[in-house]
């Protein structure tokens, strides 16, 4: 179309604005809603949700079996008690999400259906401007905040990550990604191959093993797998005695965080032991007759990357029946009947799943800009994980890897309302992170140290991450028992925070 006769760009024929927008409606943006309500009442707020309904993650994954790999007494919010297995169905969750809710009054400050495209700060204004469309009349919307708080999470919600293997479009059954999952997919009777062996894969083998002709898990390298059933001891025990189910959630909570401390630290000081305990605990449902090696074994130390928690064996108890199997080897091509290895191997495939990870997304795809400049993300350096070097009056939701995300939700959503609360009480209508003059000789490094945590996502993504400092203050230190108390003794006075 010549540009003479091209129609002028729609705009929003009105801005609202709020002290507060928060991006997402998943487990991070509900409870910070929730917190704003309760720790800076009066605030007015709206979160923005690009789907058709509050869950995050667990509207987006739609696979069979999807539940949760952390238990819901540390993955639930802090203020509400969990009350059923430790494991949860992704329906159990967004029910327990809807009640917080509800039972909170946060339907009227979310928005569904909107999306973000821009993100701008005014230092004249001293205020966010974001522009973006409704998913379901195209409508643009626009709207002005003096804080921005980032719950989007940290991977693309619209697709997951598949690598480009020669020969895809010869296969002649389908390719999904559990990220995008068909729900016309039929994979009765069918010889399915997933690809990948971490949550995902562990979560969706067992859910249809029994339904499928067979299912082969192909891993490239294996994974640590923990066992255990899908239950609290602790928690049964202290229902039988009819204690109040607050004192069971803050108890039960606090016996779990301590046993993961405790399991972690031995990860790093007798990795060994640590080997050998969760080999057992493999052995122990693919029986002593089973060849633990290579499936099993993985090359890197627990902890390296996420251990995938088994409830009740139940992947392990579909191997073991013959239902499902295991192929540890690497792919050469695929091929119109399946996937040819480079071992040489075929394993016939009417249905491919490739449950190969995501795509690391740090800001939900909005273009930022400061005063009229793009802001470059990964030439920040972050404050603690949550705050940036150079962005005004933003908070970003990063949990944690080695434990529930939503523990640090909570943790953020305290020094967030504090800050806020903070500036009001000395009249300052600008926050921004800064390094001080004792760190300017402190050395800047990626946002996570590969020896310590090296995900593929994480190893694909890391040049879009902010950098980090060698000081606790400048990083992301993936430790809720040293941030809990840190966090909450924040000088909000220090010279980090430069207010105007």
């Amino acid at each position: 179309m010549p540009d003479s006769i091209m129609p002028a760009a729609r705009v929003a024929q009105q801005t609202e604005h709020f002290d507060v927008l928060i991006v997402g409606a998943g487990i991070s943006g509900v409870g910070a809603a929730y917190h704003l309500t309760k720790q800076c009442p009066g605030t007015s707020f709206v979160a923005l949700e690009a789907q058709d309904t509050f869950g995050g993650t667990w509207i987006t994954h739609r696979y069979p079996g999807i539940r949760s790999d952390s238990d819901l007494y540390t993955f639930g919010y802090r203020f509400k008690p969990w009350t059923g297995a430790p494991i949860a169905s992704a329906a159990e969750i967004l029910r327990y999400m809807g009640e917080v809710i509800d039972d909170n009054g946060l339907a009227p400050h979310i928005r569904y259906r909107h999306t973000l495209s821009s993100a701008s700060w005014s230092s004249r204004d001293n205020r966010w401007t974001l522009e973006g469309a409704r998913t379901d009349t195209g409508e643009p919307v626009r709207f002005t905040a003096k804080f921005l708080w980032m719950c989007q999470g940290y991977y693309r919600h619209s697709e997951g990550y598949t690598p480009e293997w020669p020969g895809m479009p010869e296969f002649k059954g389908r390719i999904v990604h559990p990220q995008n999952w068909p729900e016309d997919l039929d994979y009765a009777g069918k010889n399915v191959v997933v690809i990948g062996s971490g949550a995902t894969a562990a979560t969706l083998i067992p859910a249809i093993a029994a339904d499928c002709a067979h299912v082969t898990m192909l891993q490239r390298s294996p994974t640590w797998y923990r066992t255990g059933r899908n239950a609290i001891e602790l928690a049964d025990e202290l229902r039988e005695l009819q204690v109040d189910e607050t004192w069971i959630h803050e108890i039960v909570r606090r016996k779990i965080l301590h046993d993961q401390a405790v399991f972690t630290q031995r990860s790093f000081t007798e990795p060994d032991k640590v080997k050998r305990e969760l080999l057992a605990g493999v052995r122990g449902y693919l029986g002593s007759d089973y060849e633990i090696d290579p499936h099993f074994t993985p090359s890197y130390r627990p902890w390296r990357q996420r251990i995938a928690f088994i409830p009740d064996g139940d992947l392990l108890q579909a191997i073991r029946s013959g239902k499902a199997s295991v192929v540890t080897d690497e792919i050469e091509r695929i091929t119109a009947a399946g996937i040819l290895l480079k071992s040489g191997k075929l394993l016939d495939a009417d249905i491919i799943v490739t449950a190969t990870g995501f795509h690391l997304n740090v800001l939900g795809d909005i273009e930022f800009a400061i005063d009229g400049k793009p802001l470059v993300f990964a030439d920040t350096v972050t404050y603690r994980g949550m705050m940036f070097t150079g962005i005004p009056n933003m908070a970003w939701v990063f949990g944690y890897f080695r434990a529930s995300w939503t523990l640090r939700a909570d943790l953020v959503a305290d020094f967030v309302c504090r800050l806020l609360n903070h500036m009001k009480a000395i009249g300052a209508r600008k926050v921004t992170p800064v390094l001080r003059p004792e760190d300017k000789d402190m050395p800047i490094l990626p946002w996570i140290d590969p020896e310590n945590f090296n995900p593929g996502y994480l190893m694909r993504g890391m040049h879009l991450l902010p950098k980090r400092g060698d000081k606790p203050e400048w990083q992301h230190t993936q430790d809720y028992w040293t941030e809990k108390d840190e966090f909450a003794a924040i000088d909000l006075d220090d010279r980090a925070f430069y207010y105007e």
